[in-house]
């Protein structure tokens, strides 16, 4: 089928990135600016996470939850688990989002659903289309050795990133639909966004105070010497970030989508979600951008 401007439905992938994802905001209301209709929706990580509140309706909460976060508040939901499975529990995360979004089953949404996570034990991806939206958004955001797997009856499961951090494969199709992949690990330039630069002087001490007390507590478990380039957790991160980003490419290759709008990997940090009115304008600006071009061009 002939894609056109005329084509005004969408099934929208949005990939995982962690912070970035935040973006995936940005780029969800540029679209329904431009009088786009999701039609079905799939993501990854915080990708699904997104996913979960767009088809709940929940957006603008979850909006305004995001961009009224600093550092004090990110830091005080994240609960360390010294346990030898990951750093982080993940359950403050959850319960506060409870506050405000009801637990649901997907195959209730108004819209068809896929979030995606990564089973350890059975070397394959699990793709939840049914069940709880809380199961399948902690599954599909626990980063190895970050945050703790969840343990189900024959497997354990961790970030789909790992395996499927653009899940173009697993989103819904109709005949008259356009597939659009926001991808918040692609290796293009960071876009410049306008915050003050008071207000990000101030974020940025405030955060560089909290996460190197973040880090202490990560050389606690494994020192490094002051050799090293780079911290246990800095390496780490790079080092999943560079694997989800072939994977993302892999996928894409396999199964390329019509629009891609692609955000920066370097845009910003894995835990840098007091940031979330830039990396909401990122999104927006990235969506505007290729939506230009797709109309120049149709």
């Amino acid at each position: 089928m002939t894609k056109t401007k005329d084509n005004k439905n969408i099934a929208l992938v949005l990939s995982g990135g962690s912070a970035r994802g935040l973006a995936h905001i940005g780029v969800i209301e540029e679209f329904m600016k431009s009088g786009h209709t999701i039609t079905s929706i799939a993501g990854t990580s915080m990708g699904a996470v997104v996913v979960v509140v767009y088809a709940l309706g929940k957006m603008p909460e979850f909006k305004t939850w995001m961009c009224s976060l600093d550092k004090r508040k990110v830091f005080s939901l994240v609960d360390f688990n010294f346990g030898t499975s990951g750093l982080i529990k993940g359950d403050k995360v959850i319960n506060k989002m409870k506050e405000f979004i009801d637990d649901q089953l997907i195959e209730d949404l108004p819209i068809p659903f896929a979030a995606v996570a990564t089973d350890l034990l059975n070397k394959k991806e699990v793709v939840f289309t049914k069940g709880s939206i809380y199961d399948a958004i902690r599954a599909s955001i626990a980063i190895p050795t970050v945050i703790a797997p969840v343990k189900t009856t024959d497997g354990l499961l961790v970030d789909g990133g790992l395996l499927n951090n653009a899940p173009v494969n697993h989103v819904f199709r109709t005949n008259d639909d356009l597939l659009v992949l926001s991808d918040v690990n692609a290796n293009v330039s960071v876009i410049k966004t306008h915050v003050s630069a008071v207000k990000r002087k101030q974020s940025e001490t405030e955060y560089k105070s909290k996460v190197r007390r973040f880090y202490d507590q990560l050389g606690k478990l494994s020192p490094h010497s002051k050799e090293e380039s780079m911290g246990y957790f800095t390496l780490m991160d790079k080092t999943i970030n560079l694997l989800i980003q072939r994977m993302s490419e892999l996928a894409v290759a396999q199964s390329p989508p019509d629009l891609n709008v692609k955000i920066s990997v370097d845009t910003c940090n894995t835990f840098d979600f007091y940031k979330a009115e830039e990396l909401i304008e990122a999104g927006r600006k990235s969506a505007r951008k290729v939506l230009k071009n797709y109309h120049q061009l149709s």
